[in-house]
């Protein structure tokens, strides 16, 4: 079943199986042994994130103090490149995207049982025409979008493991966020928590 509210914001419950989550969570240990799980800093207060996160393909998304919000092709604390974008991501970006062009970034957040995410836009990729697709991976998380506007009216919703969102049309500039996560919805990860993967193109294609 697919839910899209007319505004380009679309909901796949159970997207993907059992089976296909377990291989997706393989394939991120596999990336976080190349480029490991960190806890950047936001711009100005040098605030460190609830999440860690890391990435998969030719750019990632990284922020800290000095530098603030951008893509770079290489982990800001191995220096090293991201580990290649996986298959099964492109392979879902040609599934419930009709852009032509691959994403470039598969940004790993990982969400501790105490994590948040507070509502905001992604205004850092050029391809702003280009929709944002996440992955839902563990404990269930409380969800929730906004509109254009920062204190809008929101709506919520309960994401599980194995659902994907997609933000595109108009919704791709609507606040959104994670309010809380629920421990011990799910036995897919066994210390528990919640990972969230999302894809996105950065640069506008030739």
């Amino acid at each position: 079943m697919t839910l899209d509210g007319g505004d380009g914001f679309k909901y796949l419950p159970g997207h993907f199986d059992r089976a296909a989550q377990e291989s997706l969570v393989e394939t991120v240990r596999a990336g976080v042994e190349a480029a490991p799980l960190y806890r950047p800093s936001m711009p100005r207060t040098g605030q460190k994130l609830s999440v860690r996160m890391t990435n998969f393909g030719p750019l990632g998304w990284v922020t800290d103090q000095k530098d603030g919000y951008r893509y770079e092709p290489a982990h800001p604390v191995t220096g090293g490149p991201w580990p290649a974008m996986p298959a099964v991501m492109l392979d879902l970006w040609r599934t419930v995207t009709d852009y032509p062009a691959p994403p470039e970034a598969c940004l790993v957040n990982f969400y501790d049982p105490d994590a948040r995410m507070g509502l905001h836009i992604d205004w850092d990729e050029e391809a702003a025409n280009a929709p944002v697709v996440s992955v839902s991976l563990g404990d269930d998380a409380l969800f929730r979008l906004g509109g254009p506007q920062r204190k809008g009216k929101t709506r919520s919703l309960r994401l599980k493991s194995g659902d994907v969102v997609v933000l595109g049309g108009a919704s791709r500039r609507f606040y959104h966020g994670v309010d809380r996560i629920y421990p011990g919805t799910s036995a897919l990860l066994p210390r528990g928590g919640r990972i969230n993967l999302t894809l996105r193109r950065v640069t506008l294609p030739d």
